[in-house]
């Protein structure tokens, strides 16, 4: 019994000792992403092909909100043959509507397939320059600050951001990332003076 103690009490020293010897970084995604030129020009087409999408959206709002205004007011003087009749033309227009903002806005619509054909390639370009980063400086992790993941607090002295903007060839001409924020401290949600 003492061996079997002392065995696992060796492996877990081990294995803690293994744990705290791993390298770990962060990258601010957001902030790679808002420096490249190109992720800024994709994010522009797209932005504008959204605008130009959502005004014809509207427009065709309008016109069914126009067309059940006209039905409701004049359907007390319709026979029941005019109002089946004016009943599925409406129907179409909001078929059309939904149909439309699913084409264009839905999952795997227009917009999605666009954006994965213009952004997908930059992250891909982003991710294999974080792939070099960590590989160069021999980190065993390197988390995404940014996005989904929620961090709470963030020492400077681990973000990788600038590294791997450099290794993406772009300049960095203003104070550095790590130079304008010294550290990321946890927002204070406890609502009062202390």
């Amino acid at each position: 019994m003492k061996k079997i103690f002392v065995l696992f009490t060796v492996l877990l020293t081990l294995g803690a000792s293994k744990v705290y010897a791993q390298k770990f970084a962060y990258v601010d995604t957001e902030y790679i992403l808002d420096l490249l030129p190109e992720y800024r020009s994709a994010q522009k087409q797209l932005d504008a092909m959204s605008e130009d999408w959502q005004k014809e959206m509207e427009r065709k709002m309008q016109e069914l909100e126009k067309a059940e205004k006209e039905f409701n007011a004049e359907q007390i003087l319709m026979s029941d043959e005019m109002k089946k009749k004016r009943a599925e033309e409406l129907k179409v227009k909001q078929d059309e509507l939904r149909d439309f903002r699913n084409k264009k806005f839905g999952y795997e619509g227009e917009l999605f397939k666009k954006r994965q054909e213009l952004v997908k390639p930059i992250q891909d370009k982003v991710y294999d320059a974080v792939q070099k980063v960590a590989k160069a400086r021999a980190y065993d992790f390197i988390f995404a600050k940014g996005g989904e993941v929620v961090m709470l607090y963030t020492n400077s002295k681990y973000d990788m951001s600038d590294e791997v903007l450099k290794e993406l060839g772009i300049a960095i001409d203003k104070p550095t990332k790590n130079q304008l924020k010294p550290e990321n401290p946890a927002p204070n949600t406890g609502g009062g003076k202390r």
